[in-house]
């Protein structure tokens, strides 16, 4: 219990999240309806749920769950790009024509106040109320990520933060590396040992990924991006001097020699498939190290926090929200999804085929829960959360976002300094949120 509070605590950083002004364009969809989908109807209804690539077996389990208890309703799958800015892009595409192909679909915890202030997504505020939803249940944090203007636009389904992953039967528990150097340092030591190719993974290609491998960096030497007040801060010794490390890494022989083409689905798989010691990424690493029929190294992982920098340690916080299409033709199944797969029983399943950390605390005392995920339960788990720090927090994020993966990108390959990367991003982000 303790440790679940601890958890909670560590992800009200979320509570930053994205703030801006829009005008209400949705005043009729907030109108009371206490009509059930379907009811003694007999008719079927297919709505069509996007997300991005999903290796677990997690989107499965909670359609087939949620199928069998509502058999008038058929879920389709429709999977989008594993490349979450692909997979931004695909959805402005669609939504900006007003399609109502997809019904529901998951957003990155910066996305809706930029979906909501477009148009894009529905607000679940009579949803809630007709349903009797106690928002007060949810991870305070990790809901304020998806209200914008005083609506609910997405309910929370689970929550990321950066880890450091590391193979326990290559790696001593006394050799888990606590700074970068030491990293470095032992990936070099223990790369080939065990069978593996590589000493570290992570991802490294130019895409939003990189950004947040990049904002580790930067925040474990005490830089800053932008500060609580909107003040564009890249521009320091601290940032410099995180960045550096990361070149330093990419640049080392302990990372494959195409890093710069590592996406998640990239990078976990050759950590499952026993090529490296150690890999930094998402919670659900652990859970797909264990899948017997896709990982060669079950039972043979340990989690950590993240190396330090000089001011400690520093995890990206991430996660994702489910939303409803504002466009949709079936919004009152679509909720139906939202509320069984954001509610105890989806996130259940979610954590236990998918290894995803819910966004209700009292799941973390769930004995199925803690049984598929026993690293919930330790401490280097607990201690990874309580590093988590937010991506910058701004109305206009995407473009920011662009910004720094292609100044970190030039850094990485050479085109240009880590001082002129720090200094273009300065320029070109402030131009950027004064527009």
């Amino acid at each position: 219990m303790k440790k679940a509070m601890k958890f909670s605590s560590a992800m009200l950083a979320l509570a930053l999240g994205l703030t801006a002004c829009s005008n209400d364009n949705n005043a009729g969809d907030n109108k009371k309806d206490t009509t059930k989908p379907n009811e003694n109807s007999g008719k079927v209804v297919k709505i069509v749920y996007a997300r991005g690539q999903d290796s677990t077996k997690a989107t499965e389990k909670i359609i087939e769950a949620f199928e069998e208890s509502h058999p008038n309703i058929k879920v389709e799958f429709r999977e989008m790009p594993a490349d979450t800015g692909k997979q931004h892009d695909a959805y402005v595409t669609m939504l900006n024509a007003q399609s109502s192909e997809i019904d529901v679909m998951d957003l990155d915890v910066v996305w809706p106040a930029e979906f909501a202030q477009a148009g894009y997504t529905l607000p679940l505020d009579r949803f809630i109320e007709q349903d009797g939803i106690d928002l007060n249940k949810y991870n305070q944090g990790a809901l304020a990520a998806g209200n914008f203007d005083g609506k609910q636009w997405a309910l929370p389904k689970f929550i990321d933060a950066g880890m450091l992953f590391y193979r326990t039967d290559i790696i001593p528990k006394d050799q888990v590396p606590k700074t970068w150097d030491e990293l470095l340092a032992k990936a070099k030591e223990y790369k080939g040992k065990g069978g593996t190719k590589y000493g570290y993974l992570m991802q490294a290609k130019q895409y939003e990924g990189l950004v947040c491998n990049a904002v580790e960096f930067i925040a474990s030497y005490g830089g800053k991006i932008v500060d609580e007040n909107n003040n564009v801060v890249v521009n320091s010794p601290e940032t410099i001097k995180g960045l550096k490390k990361m070149v330093e890494i990419v640049k080392s022989d302990v990372v494959p020699s195409n890093i710069t083409t590592f996406t998640e689905p990239e990078s976990h798989t050759a950590f499952i498939e026993g090529q490296s010691p150690f890999i930094r990424n998402w919670p659900y690493q652990y859970a797909l190290a264990n899948d017997k029929e896709q990982s060669k190294i079950v039972g043979k992982v340990g989690v950590a926090p993240l190396p330090a920098g000089d001011k400690g340690s520093a995890a990206t916080l991430g996660g994702w929200m489910t939303a409803i299409n504002k466009y949709s033709k079936h919004k009152k199944e679509a909720w139906e999804f939202v509320k069984f797969m954001t509610g105890p029983e989806g996130q259940k399943i979610s954590a236990i085929y998918g290894g995803l950390a819910p966004t209700l605390p009292e799941l973390f005392k769930d004995a199925d829960v803690l049984k598929a995920n026993p690293f919930f339960g330790e401490e280097g788990f607990v201690k990874a959360l309580d590093a988590a720090v937010p991506r910058p927090v701004v109305p206009n994020y995407p473009e920011v976002s662009e910004i720094i993966q292609i100044n970190v990108s030039k850094a990485i390959t050479g085109e240009i300094t880590v001082e002129q990367a720090v200094a273009n991003m300065e320029k070109e982000i402030k131009a950027a949120m004064q527009k």
